[in-house]
């Protein structure tokens, strides 16, 4: 919409170049672009390095897909081509980043633009993990709202040392292995609250990588494990000194490496059996609320009572399994049928040297 009144004002003037007009507006859309970067990756899942958008609707799709899980409504997407059909990943964690369109990784790493950014969850991709494998996965979403862990599986073990709610989290700032003690801020000030939910973010991810790295025989089970991350610190530090002030671009910088760090560490503790991505976000296109969960939820498997005696909800795996059994049942009964005819109307003097050989002996005998 920016692009567009800027460039009809332009246009309206008499002094305005069209070709001028038409670069600006190219310049302008190319300069503020969300990005989906792929950090890390397996040989056997194929990124391809070719600029086409994503839709943003479609990003908990792309991660489905990625682990090797079937989605409801195909992706058309020619950025993930078909990978190797005997391995899946052990891992997939997806960091998105609010706040800024793109971050200064390296331009070695694969990014695609994404088209209409909304707000979207892994909680479908969790939930078909849940559904598929009877090893209890680790799961973990980190979202900015007051209780910011969610935490499924597994994870409630490996990770019940890591504080919960913001007020937990803030207080972890202030202990001795803190990113406080270890880290440069350069110019941000461990005294302003922006910069310490900033800085409380990284510290709840060099924490997860930290404590993961204790717990190595989970990386080793059959069950996948995800972790969808969501980080709201470095928006704030935009909104509070702004976006071309020197603690932002200090903050992005800390951001940056504490990625490249988080991506190292997980990749070899999953023995480079995980993809790590970074999703960048200005602005969502529609507001979100995030439900808050409880870290002591449990997954409910059965379909609750209703006092409408309604169905159990079905998946959309349902009509595949329903046709195997219907056409496996139907051949079978064909085949019986069959063979049940064919008996019925045996020769024991012609067709069968069962029956040829026992009438032979009933006449010697």
């Amino acid at each position: 919409m920016a692009t567009c009144s800027i460039v009809r004002r332009l246009a309206m003037s008499g002094e305005a170049n069209w070709m001028l007009v038409i670069l600006l507006a190219v310049w302008i859309d190319g300069a503020s672009t969300d990005k989906f970067t792929l950090l890390k990756s397996p040989d056997y899942v194929r990124f391809r390095n070719i600029d086409v958008p994503l839709p943003g609707e479609r990003i908990q799709d792309l991660v489905s897909l990625s682990m090797g899980f079937s989605v409801e409504e195909g992706l058309h997407w020619p950025g993930l081509s078909v990978g190797n059909l005997f391995h899946r990943p052990r891992a997939t964690c997806l960091v998105t980043v609010r706040g800024v369109d793109e971050l200064p990784l390296a331009k070695s790493e694969i990014s695609y633009p994404i088209e209409n950014a909304v707000p979207f969850t892994l909680d479908s991709v969790a939930n078909t993990i849940h559904s598929l494998f009877p090893e209890v996965p680790v799961v973990l979403q980190l979202a900015p709202s007051e209780e910011r862990l969610y935490m499924v599986g597994k994870a409630n073990t490996v990770f019940q040392d890591l504080p919960v709610t913001l007020q937990q989290i803030k207080n972890r700032m202030f202990q001795d292995n803190s990113i406080l003690k270890t880290s440069s801020l350069n110019s941000l000030n461990k005294n302003s609250e922006a910069d310490i939910l900033f800085l409380s973010e990284l510290q709840v991810l060099n924490d997860i990588s930290t404590l993961l790295s204790r717990h190595k025989h989970l990386a080793k089970d059959h069950s996948p494990d995800l972790f969808g991350l969501e980080l709201a610190g470095l928006e704030e530090i935009g909104k509070h000194y702004g976006l071309e002030s020197q603690q932002f671009k200090d903050a992005s910088q800390i951001l940056v490496d504490c990625l490249q760090k988080f991506a190292d560490e997980m990749s070899d503790i999953y023995g480079g059996n995980a993809i790590i991505e970074v999703v960048t976000v200005k602005n969502f296109a529609n507001p979100f609320v995030r439900k808050t969960r409880s870290i002591l939820e449990s997954v409910q498997i059965s379909n609750p009572g209703s006092p409408y005696n309604l169905a159990y909800s079905y998946n959309f795996e349902y009509a595949v399994v329903f046709n195997i059994v219907l056409w496996i049942m139907i051949g079978l009964a064909l085949a019986v049928i069959a063979i049940s005819y064919n008996l019925w109307n045996m020769d024991p003097g012609y067709d069968s040297i069962i029956y040829r050989m026992t009438n032979q002996k009933i006449r010697l005998d």
